[in-house]
């Protein structure tokens, strides 16, 4: 009799401790779909952290833009209501103006130079400035080069592009630099397969990945390989309760978000030529060698614009041109 009432007892202390041996649950929002560029990476940190974590730590995607658009789910971590996101680069500049510097317009030759500033100071500097509005930046994994699509002609040069309604990421500079190509650019969340459908916008402009695993094939007749900006995705979390962790966790959740940004970007690359395989097949007319020098001259003055004026910008800018040389 004694012993069964020690152990009821047991179990019930245990019960009501349970809470402290609870997992952790982080919440992290994705606006994509899963076998997207984010979702590749969610899905690996989520497999690293909790394998590693020996199941301290459980995490809740929140894909297809079930918790906003890649703007919202920035003020959601910043007030911690979700705790990360595997967010484009091009969102950020509303918070930190001197993330616009990644996008610069042909600023990396390759992925291999992406990787060597991005890794390097200068990219770190950036995750480190993050810190500013509330957030920790951990590593980047990418969506790749973006590239145009349309419905109204191919576009062999930046003629081509004017008038053009290209949806654009919601980024002043993504703004600014559709509107130097001639384009006429209109911001709007993802996805936007039903405004490519019905003729709402002309076209857009987004990775190889993207324009395949969205079916914008279906919707737009016309890719041309522009290249014009290497867009990376920056994978943050709320910088208060980051730094609330036990160092070893804290420890742990970078490792484990560098080595998914890691997976990420090797498969992205090494299924970028079958994607192209696959559009082309589905139909669509690629152009393949653009005038990229009419793109290039079109964007030459792109520094001298008002979004280039902070001295914070312009010193962030000029590390990444240097870095990238």
């Amino acid at each position: 009799m004694h012993r069964r009432w020690w152990i009821a007892t047991t179990a019930l202390i245990f019960a009501l401790c349970g809470p402290a041996w609870a997992k952790t649950e982080i919440k992290l929002g994705v606006v994509t779909k899963p076998g997207s560029a984010q979702n590749i990476c969610a899905e690996a940190f989520k497999e690293l952290l909790e394998a590693r974590s020996q199941g301290k730590f459980e995490v809740s995607i929140y894909h297809s833009a079930s918790l906003g658009t890649e703007t919202e789910i920035l003020e959601q971590i910043q007030m911690n209501s979700v705790q990360m996101g595997i967010i484009t680069d091009g969102p950020f500049d509303v918070f930190l103006p001197q993330a616009r510097v990644i996008s610069y317009p042909f600023l990396f030759a390759d992925a291999q130079t992406a990787d060597k500033v991005l890794d390097g100071p200068a990219g770190q500097e950036l995750l480190k400035q993050l810190e500013a509005v509330g957030m920790k930046g951990l590593a980047f994994s990418e969506n790749g080069f973006r590239h145009i699509t349309n419905n109204r002609r191919a576009v062999n040069t930046v003629a081509d592009v004017a008038g053009l309604k290209i949806r654009v990421m919601e980024s002043m500079f993504h703004k600014e630099l559709w509107r130097l190509l001639g384009a006429n650019p209109t911001p709007m969340g993802w996805p936007i397969y039903t405004e490519l459908q019905q003729g709402t916008i002309d076209g857009q402009e987004n990775p190889l990945s993207v324009i395949w695993n969205y079916r914008l094939q279906e919707v737009q007749k016309y890719l041309t390989l522009t290249g014009h900006v290497y867009s990376s995705h920056i994978d943050v979390t709320n910088l208060k309760w980051f730094q609330e962790l036990p160092p070893a966790d804290r420890e742990l959740i970078q490792q484990c978000m560098a080595e998914a940004a890691r997976r990420q970007r090797a498969w992205n690359r090494s299924n970028e030529a079958d994607f192209l395989a696959k559009l082309k097949e589905a139909g669509m007319t690629v152009v393949e060698h653009p005038d990229l020098t009419s793109f290039r001259e079109k964007v030459s003055g792109i520094r001298e614009l008002d979004l280039f004026k902070d001295p914070k910008v312009q010193d962030m800018l000029q590390k990444f041109l240097q870095a990238a040389k």
